[in-house]
């Protein structure tokens, strides 16, 4: 599972779609496949519900109860100002698609250009390795 640490609110919290369930709920509430939600965030042409549905979302999938991670989208997104948000989303999901932080810097550079199938490419080429 791969996972993604980031400040959001009061503290640093981990952000994690561990399974097919969470990832099906983040299609459902955003109404976006995946993909599409991806290349979204890269074009940044995401809607409020976009940021806070991935971060609500991760959250739980980190281990926060749904509660909690409700109660920190709630007080920590609204009103403030949206690059916060965007970050740490975009962060969330560019974990989900190409993997930690320490991954290779050609995964990120190949999400950066706005291809999704040289994204995708990437990560199956250093998967195999």
């Amino acid at each position: 599972m791969t996972e993604h640490r980031a400040f959001f609110g009061d503290g640093e919290h981990t952000f994690a779609f561990p399974t097919r369930e969470l990832i099906e709920e983040l299609e459902h509430k955003t109404g976006q496949p995946i993909g599409a939600l991806f290349r979204r965030f890269q074009n940044h042409d995401f809607s409020f519900s976009d940021l806070t549905e991935i971060i609500r979302l991760g959250l739980i999938g980190g281990g926060a109860s749904p509660a909690d991670a409700d109660r920190l989208v709630k007080v920590y997104s609204i009103g403030r100002p949206l690059t916060e948000s965007f970050l740490v989303a975009l962060g969330i999901i560019t974990a989900l698609f190409l993997g930690a932080e320490e991954d290779t810097d050609e995964k990120r550079q190949a999400a950066a250009s706005g291809d999704l199938a040289a994204s995708i490419r990437t990560g199956f080429e250093d998967d195999a390795e």
